[in-house]
């Protein structure tokens, strides 16, 4: 993949569309899914989630139950255990989907070699994949802490691999300014403020190709003032 790109480019260019993630949790929860009629389950999936995603932001992970799942679903108690069988495992499945994420993006970028060039690739892409993924980011942002405690783990690992990774592309810049892994820090923190505080952008009428080139500009401009 080229460094520039903007969002519409990327969604053509990655298999990652905001829908096919039903499949991917399908097929990599099998094993625990009894439903196995693929177009039904992929149906229930996607209303199981987007019902979790709605409660969360309304009364809090940590408050809801299962029971307050059916109800917004529709699905019965029996018919939502056909493919989660606690809150536990909803809340691993949503990490697990953003930690696949954000390990697979960066492996789109391998043969940039020109370090400020990837790092621009690796910036636009965290900034785009958190867009199509926006509420499985802000999920887990916002409610690790009810994750189980080896999940916080590795949640906490798979941040800290990214922001390696920067740190990484930004020690190879020549002649770069500043410690390379507060920078990367940094970086990290824009992503968040990104898909967290979206009623700032909405209310600026900043969408994620703006907000994209603008820290770009900023991690250039510092690195090769």
């Amino acid at each position: 993949m080229p460094a520039q790109f903007d969002f519409q480019q990327f969604q053509a260019m990655t298999p990652l569309d905001g829908v096919n993630i039903w499949a991917y949790l399908l097929d990599r929860y099998a094993d625990r899914i009894t439903v196995k009629r693929r177009k039904p389950a992929l149906q229930n999936l996607e209303k199981i989630f987007n019902a979790t995603f709605k409660l969360a932001n309304e009364v809090g992970f940590r408050a809801m139950n299962l029971r307050d799942l059916c109800g917004e679903t529709g699905l019965s108690m029996g018919g939502l255990y056909g493919y989660i069988s606690s809150k536990d495992q909803l809340a691993e499945m949503i990490e697990d989907v953003v930690r696949h994420a954000t390990l697979e993006v960066p492996k789109m970028f391998t043969d940039v070699t020109d370090p400020l060039d990837r790092l621009e690739a690796l910036i636009r892409a965290s900034i785009y994949v958190s867009e199509i993924l926006q509420p499985w980011f802000y999920f887990v942002f916002m409610d690790s802490r009810v994750l189980q405690a080896e999940q916080r783990g590795t949640a906490k690992e798979s941040e800290l691999h990214v922001q390696t990774l920067f740190a990484n592309i930004i020690a190879k810049v020549p002649g770069h300014n500043g410690n390379p892994d507060l920078i990367a820090a940094h970086i990290m923190a824009a992503f968040q403020d990104w898909y967290v505080k979206r009623w700032k952008y909405r209310a600026a009428d900043i969408g994620p190709d703006r907000f994209a080139d603008s820290a770009v500009r900023m991690a250039r401009g510092y690195l090769m003032p």
